[in-house]
Formats: C-alpha cells, sequence, structure tokens
C-alpha cells in the first residue's frame, strides 16, 4: 500500500479534543485550592490579605464555570480557540489573585505555569507560543507590580531582591523548557499513536484481501462441479436436438456461458477451501507474491536463493501472515522506488534462521538518518532542484514503519545499512551499492512445515466463516 499522509489521523485538531466537562472540573479544583491557601493564610500564619478582593477574583472562576454548566452540555467538545480562551482566562485570573498576594514573593507563584503546559500538551505550537509570551509578560509585571504581603501586626514580609530576580529567571527558563520538554513529548506520543494507527488500517486492509481471496477460491471450488453438469448436460442437448435447429442454438449458447464462467472462476482463484495449503507456501513464494505489484513498474527484480548448510538445501515452508506479506511489500516497494534499473531479493536459511536481504542500486539511504528509519511521520528535506524520486505521494516514513512494525510482529528483526560507504572501499558488486534491508527470522516464528502428528498433510479443509 502507497504511503498516504492519513490527514484523518494526524490529529491536527487534538485541541478540539477536550471536554468542557474537563477543564470545569480542573477550574474547580483550582477554585478550591485557592480559597483553602487564603483561609490558611490569614488564619493560620496570620497574615493581612485583601479578603475580600482575593474572594470576588476566585468568585469570577465561580461564576464562569456555573454558566458553562447551565448553558452548555457536559459532553461539548470546544473547539482550540474556545479552549485557548479558557486556559487563558484562568492564567490572567491566577496573574491577578498573585498580584493581591505578593506577587512573586508568593511561593505559589509557580503555578502559573499550568496553562503553558496544558498547551503544550494539547494545542498547537502556535496556542502555545502565545500563551508562553503571556507567560512571561504576566510574570515581568508581578515581579515589580503587586500588592505586598504583610502580617497582622504591619510587618511586609518579602524576599531579597536577588532571589524575586532568580524566581524571575527560573518561572521564565521553566515556561521554556518545559514548554519545549512537553511539547516534544506529547508530539512523540501522537506520532506513534497515528503511525500505530496506519499500521493497524494497513493490516487490516490485508486481512480482509487475503479473506476475500478465500472466499473466491471456495467459490471457484463449489461452482466447479454444478459448471461442469451443465456443460455436459448442454453437449448432450446439442447432439440430440441436432434436427431442431433453433433449440440447438441455445444449448450451444448454455454451453458457451458455462465455459464463460469456468474461465472468470480461474481466473479469479484456484480450487480449493480456506484450508492449510493456502496458509503455507514456499519463502520464495511469499516474496514472489509480495513483490507481485512492483513487477511491471520499470525496474528488474532479481530472486536468488542460497542454503547455507547441505543439509537444509530445501526451500523452507513458511506462513503467509498477512502481517509478514505487507510488511515485505513495503520494502520492496520502498526499493523499487529508489532503485535505478535493479532490485535484488537474497534468501538464505539454515536450520534456525531464515534471512531476507532487499538491495537496490539507487543511491541509498542519507548517512544522518539510518539510525532513525523506521521512526514514524520522519522525511528527509528534498532541495528545490532534486527531482522527487516517488511523484504520486510525499513520503512521511510511514511505509518503513509499517513495514518494520508488522515483520517484528511476526518475530523478525530489521536491519538498515548501505550496501558501499563513500568513504570506504568500493563494494564487491558496483550494482549493489544502494539500500540494504536485512530482515531475520528465527526459524520457528514463520515456520509452515507439518508438524509430528500431522502425518505430511496439511490438514482437512476448514469451513468459512462469512
Amino acid at each position: 500500500m502507497a504511503e498516504t499522509k492519513f490527514d484523518v489521523l494526524k490529529g491536527r485538531d487534538r485541541g478540539n479534543w477536550i471536554k468542557l466537562r474537563t477543564i470545569t472540573l480542573l477550574r474547580w479544583g483550582a477554585i478550591s485550592g485557592q480559597i483553602v491557601a487564603i483561609l490558611v493564610a490569614q488564619e493560620l500564619f496570620n497574615l493581612d490579605l485583601e479578603i475580600g478582593l482575593c474572594l470576588m477574583v476566585i468568585s469570577v472562576s465561580v461564576i464562569g464555570n456555573l454558566i458553562a454548566m447551565v448553558i452548555f452540555p457536559e459532553a461539548k467538545r470546544l473547539s482550540e480557540s474556545e479552549n485557548l480562551l479558557m486556559v487563558l482566562f484562568d492564567l490572567l485570573q491566577l496573574s491577578l489573585l498573585l498580584y493581591l498576594t505578593g506577587g512573586l514573593h508568593n511561593p505559589f507563584s509557580i503555578l502559573i505555569l499550568g496553562p503553558v503546559m496544558v498547551s503544550a500538551s494539547a494545542f498547537t505550537l502556535r496556542s502555545t507560543i502565545f500563551l508562553a509570551i503571556v507567560t512571561i509578560l504576566a510574570v515581568t509585571l508581578l515581579a515589580e507590580i503587586h500588592l505586598p504581603l504583610r502580617t497582622q501586626e504591619g510587618f511586609i514580609l518579602r524576599i531579597p531582591d536577588l532571589f524575586v530576580f532568580g524566581n524571575w529567571i527560573a518561572i521564565v527558563i521553566a515556561v521554556l523548557f518545559l514548554g519545549i520538554y512537553s511539547r516534544r513529548v506529547t508530539v512523540e506520543m501522537h506520532a506513534m499513536s497515528d503511525a500505530l494507527q496506519a499500521t493497524y488500517m494497513a493490516l487490516s486492509r490485508e486481512q480482509k484481501l487475503t479473506d476475500i481471496g478465500g472466499v473466491v477460491a471456495a467459490a471457484a471450488h463449489e461452482l466447479g462441479t454444478p459448471l461442469a453438469t451443465i456443460k455436459l448436460t448442454s453437449a448432450e442437448l446439442i447432439e440430440d436436438l441436432a434436427d431442431r435447429p433453433d433449440l440447438q442454438e441455445d444449448a450451444k449458447l448454455i454451453r458457451e456461458q458455462a465455459d464463460r464462467c469456468r474461465d472468470i472462476m480461474r481466473s479469479m482463484g484456484r480450487a480449493g477451501k480456506d484450508d492449510l495449503h493456502l496458509r503455507r507456501a514456499p519463502l520464495e513464494a511469499v516474496l514472489r507474491e509480495a513483490a507481485e505489484p512492483h513487477l511491471d513498474r520499470g525496474k528488474s527484480i532479481h530472486f536468488d536463493a542460497i542454503a547455507l548448510t547441505d543439509e537444509d538445501y530445501e526451500q523452507p515452508i513458511v506462513l503467509r501472515r498477512p502481517e509478514v506479506i505487507h510488511g515485505l511489500r513495503n520494502l520492496i516497494q520502498n526499493g523499487v522506488d529508489f532503485a535505478r534499473e535493479n532490485v535484488w531479493i537474497e534468501t538464505e536459511w539454515s536450520a534456525d534462521q531464515i534471512y531476507v536481504r532487499i538491495m537496490d542500486d539507487g543511491e541509498g539511504y542519507p548517512p544522518h538518518l539510518i539510525g532513525r528509519i523506521g521512526d514514524p511521520f520522519m522525511r528527509r528535506r528534498r532541495n528545490p532542484g532534486e527531482p522527487r524520486k516517488r511523484p504520486e505521494y510525499e513520503g512521511m516514513g510511514l511505509g518503513l514503519f509499517i513495514a518494520k512494525t508488522l515483520l517484528e510482529r511476526s518475530g523478525a528483526e530489521l536491519t538498515f545499512a548501505n550496501a558501499s560507504d563513500p568513504f570506504g572501499e568500493a563494494p564487491a558488486d558496483p550494482t549493489r551499492r544502494g539500500a540494504v534491508v536485512e530482515v531475520v527470522w528465527p526459524r520457528a516464528k514463520i515456520d509452515g512445515q507439518p508438524r509430528s502428528g500431522e502425518e505430511g498433510y496439511l490438514g482437512p479443509n476448514q469451513p468459512l466463516e462469512i
């Protein structure tokens, strides 16, 4: 399957996924914490706070929550702009509360980082940058403009200016560093989630194609007998209606249509139900099946098979798993896309392992990306004058990620490399100088040889479940 952008899966609108109920519940938690902090500061630590103004600022959040709960349903999902306004409101409310309670002299000033973390985790980069700028401006103003903290005896509680400056520096650095850190981790998680969803879709598609093939094979098998009966009966009618040319023509037409049905069923699939014969095949047959969509794309695909030991000279029979075929097909597609003229598919096997190497005569992988091959949504920047290797789509690394994920799921280990080193010796075969992918299975993982007790046959036919 060709790589696509998976626009539906890329999650550009994740900021629209947050429910209003989630925001209101978090805000109720913040309101409760603010009320408790103010009461404890006044009653336990004997601070003389502007309690009326503080409660008025908190009441604004209470009123906002009550209005949201009354007007909108709990399951309402806010758009990103609406969510941004909600978070911005919380940031400004907290900044005003800090203004009334000592600014950066208040140890709770660190909570101003919360809105930025929420934005970095859920919103777009533009929204995150905007909130970060607003936060830094708010902290800068709070460092100079605020109501002082006083005790009930009239003493002003303040920390040295050097520590205030240190708090300002720490919060600004935390906004930048934690914002970038949270953003980076979230992007990686979202990219992996999107790529795994794409992998699931690819595997489901391959499984459906395999199931359809089994249904077609079963239909061809079951219709063979009635078609043969129709053909035999029509042949007898043709002989018996020699004196009735008009009816004989109808009998001939019936035989021709029966032959046509036979040819159609042959083209759709060969005889046999969904039995174990369809689930096992020689290794080279599986590789040829995987390469079949790319055989007529203008590149030559060569198949080589080598037994590593004399005892294992017979080609192994492997399981025809959809994930194996689809993963190999993506690797072969990648080789065909970037090859100049030739792609080689080498297979080697021993008593314990099965090796498959896919090589091409292209330019190979960019050296600085080899360590990242297999990561989702990874693309190499192309120079404006560089011709496009894949004019039909813009690659994002999803093809190799899907192939790597599916093949590793089957028990394989993948290695990506280049056949030639621009700073090393010339390769033994100068044509095989491009990318190399080696897939290694423990033979027990995909071995399709009959086990003991099967008496050399592949088992009885199993009915299809449709």
